[in-house]
């Protein structure tokens, strides 16, 4: 199958590309430490819609927290039945012999999009691995996206992969999780501006309000950061994304969107469409 090109941009659609669903369990959902406790309990779509409603969201897009097929039919059995969820981002196991029969079992469900991994190793090593890479090759026969989970000391090999396979659509979650209340730094800032430079790569503004030390922040702690990203990716490959209901560890749902509407109010309305919808309906194909 020819890998096409994204869609040309579509009229206006709200979309917070990138929030979750779980049935909180403390075995699988281990990473939720003691300082965010107030998010271990059970987050489903009927909580979010109310959410949504009230700040003027049209739909959302569910990602993975769990390294398994289980969930991700969890999360497509949610898109089937709350039409609020536009896609969906699972995770397959891209080393796997049989990849290709799981990926077309996925393709036959519209609202599947993409892949995430969540996995910090040492230095990133899994993204270079042959299999894997093997695996990101596969996808591109599917058109599915891959959403890129990396920590700062993973950036490099990030930015390895996304240059060998140009034609792959990737996003970058939560701007790579730089330390916030530290600043960026020169290093972070020369990696944003190299994964901008590949034109395959957009990124999610997401995932800032927990990445700042004890979960306190101002508003203005996050300028720095979005000032970079702005002019690695330009208003064209940035899109809003909650991170609920893991943001509410530190800010609501209505604080974090307004640390983005806040900072691009004296934009073109058409600029702030695409950064609150528009980018993430072409990335992810969304309908």
């Amino acid at each position: 199958m020819k890998v096409q090109n994204l869609p040309p941009k579509r009229d206006n659609l709200t979309i917070d590309s990138h929030q979750h669903f779980w049935k909180y369990d403390s075995g699988k959902h281990f990473w939720i430490k003691e300082e965010m406790k107030l998010i271990r309990k059970d987050f489903l779509p009927e909580d979010l819609l109310p959410v949504l409603k009230r700040n003027h969201i049209d739909g959302c897009v569910a990602v993975q927290v769990e390294h398994n097929e289980q969930e991700t039919e969890f999360l497509l059995h949610c898109a089937a039945e709350y039409d609020f969820i536009k896609g969906v981002v699972g995770w397959v196991d891209l080393s796997s012999e049989d990849l290709t029969e799981r990926l077309e079992r996925f393709s036959m469900d519209g609202k599947f999009k993409g892949i995430r991994h969540t996995k910090y190793d040492k230095k990133g090593e899994f993204l270079l691995d042959p299999s894997f890479r093997k695996g990101i090759r596969k996808l591109q026969e599917f058109e599915f996206t891959f959403d890129l989970l990396v920590l700062p000391h993973q950036l490099q090999p990030a930015i390895a992969l996304v240059r060998e396979f140009p034609n792959q659509p990737f996003v970058l979650d939560h701007l790579g999780k730089p330390a916030i209340t530290a600043g960026p730094s020169r290093e972070w800032a020369a990696q944003m501006k190299e994964l901008g430079a590949c034109k395959n790569v957009f990124a999610k503004l997401s995932g800032m309000v927990t990445e700042t030390s004890n979960l306190k922040w101002k508003p203005g702690d996050f300028d720095p950061f979005l000032d970079v990203m702005l002019y690695s990716f330009g208003t064209s490959r940035l899109m809003f994304g909650s991170d609920w209901p893991v943001c509410t560890a530190a800010a609501g749902y209505e604080e974090v969107t307004c640390i983005l509407k806040t900072y691009f109010e004296a934009f073109s309305k058409n600029e702030q469409d695409a950064i609150f919808g528009t980018n993430a309906a072409r990335f992810y194909r969304l309908h």
